[in-house]
């Protein structure tokens, strides 16, 4: 029977082949939620069931009217107490004034607010993927509007506002929504898994590789006096719509100093953590 000697090592499990990827996302990548919802209200209108139609805009509404047509089989049907558009006779000016053999396949939802959500998705989007709020200016943000709406619920405003506010009435039709979002989610959906991917990280045990634009070169460092700073501090953008992402600050010492800023990093605490592990394990 053999006796293993105290002063022998037990079998050290090392990371020597163990990668770490970092990448930089484009500002693009925070704009899911257009497409999400552009998605969605696409397909609520779709199944709304409603129609829209295209008319001139001499065209009369006629409530409670009895219409007289002809059917396939050339015999007249009447229609009694309909609600009927009555559009302009056609002359020499406008020849067109006739509806199309289909004018009613244009599927559109009732509901007018269905527009003014997607509208006001894609503003707010658009604001905070290119104004950054950090810090105290994300709080101080938050503050003002919780405060604004205690204010205005206090003076009774919400009401006016609101009333005022029905009067906006934005429509979109499903392929309108279709067209829209397929094509933003096409565009995220490359930059994502194509461009996205050309600005990296790479960390091993005892360096790293670099590579800071598309189409650039790569760059080898030590991690020996490498310091990593996140940043998550832009609650409506690194919290809300990127699921707590952040941006990574990697500084280098020695006569090869340089800092490297990776913007937009996704998992970036897990992240930041198994890169931290790593550099202490010097390579064998």
């Amino acid at each position: 029977m053999s006796v293993a000697h105290p002063n022998n090592p037990l079998p050290v499990t090392t990371t020597r082949n163990r990668q770490i990827t970092i990448i930089s996302h484009s500002p693009l990548f925070y704009w899911w939620p257009v497409w999400a919802v552009g998605f969605l209200l696409g397909i609520l209108s779709l199944l709304w069931g409603d129609r829209m139609a295209v008319v001139p805009p001499e065209t009369e509404a006629v409530r409670g009217a009895e219409v007289i047509g002809p059917t396939q089989e050339g015999k007249e049907t009447h229609y009694k107490d309909r609600d009927v558009l009555v559009l302009p006779a056609p002359d020499d000016r406008h020849p067109d004034h006739r509806l199309s053999d289909n004018p009613l396949r244009l599927h559109i939802a009732k509901n007018k607010n269905f527009g003014v959500l997607f509208a006001v998705v894609l503003l707010l989007v658009i604001f905070i993927t290119n104004v950054p709020l950090r810090g105290m200016w994300s709080v101080m943000v938050l503050i003002v509007v919780i405060s604004l709406s205690i204010i205005f619920a206090l003076a009774d405003w919400w009401e006016i506002i609101f009333r005022h506010f029905s009067y906006l009435d934005i429509r979109l039709n499903t392929g309108g929504y279709f067209f829209i979002s397929t094509i933003l989610f096409i565009f995220w959906l490359i930059a994502l898994l194509v461009f996205d991917r050309q600005v990296y990280m790479v960390f091993s045990p005892g360096g790293f590789k670099v590579c800071t634009e598309v189409g650039g070169g790569e760059m080898d460092y030590p991690t020996l006096g490498l310091t990593l700073t996140k940043q998550r501090s832009d609650l409506f953008r690194h919290w809300i719509l990127g699921f707590g992402s952040g941006d990574l600050i990697v500084r280098t010492t020695g006569a090869q100093a340089h800092q490297f800023e990776m913007p937009n990093v996704l998992f970036i605490n897990r992240k930041t953590q198994q890169i931290e592990q790593m550099i202490r394990q010097m390579p064998d």
